[in-house]
């Protein structure tokens, strides 16, 4: 079974994101399981985007299970629910964490309402 963590964040520094022009900062995420914590350290500048594993200081740091990380990269679970839910501690800037909202992906099924709206889908 991959590892849908790994494979988010490998995906992450493929992409060049246009919405992240403007932004400079970093995101910690400490993955917690069985007692043991992983370390994925998201910089940001300027759209440019690099992951790495260290556990070094950042702007925000995003304290959770790595299950729930894991439902949250594949499009199951909101980051801002579960944060409401007490699921998710944040140390930082909380901008950070609507930064990161920007790179996840939709719910599993979901369509670019642009792309549906061109091919003239949308109901009436």
């Amino acid at each position: 079974m991959a590892d849908p963590i790994a494979e988010f964040f490998a995906g992450v520094v493929r992409r060049r994101y246009d919405r992240l022009k403007q932004v400079t900062g970093t995101i910690r995420f400490d993955l917690v399981r069985d007692h043991h914590t992983t370390h994925w350290l998201m910089t940001i500048e300027k759209g440019d985007v690099r992951v790495s594993r260290e556990n070094r200081r950042a702007d925000c740091t995003v304290r959770l299970d790595e299950a729930l990380f894991a439902r949250i990269v594949r499009g199951e679970t909101d980051v801002y629910a579960a944060w409401l839910r007490n699921e998710v501690e944040l140390v930082g800037r909380l901008y950070m964490l609507v930064i990161f909202q920007r790179v996840l992906p939709g719910p599993p099924g979901a369509r670019d309402p642009r792309a549906v709206a061109r091919r003239g889908e949308l109901r009436r």
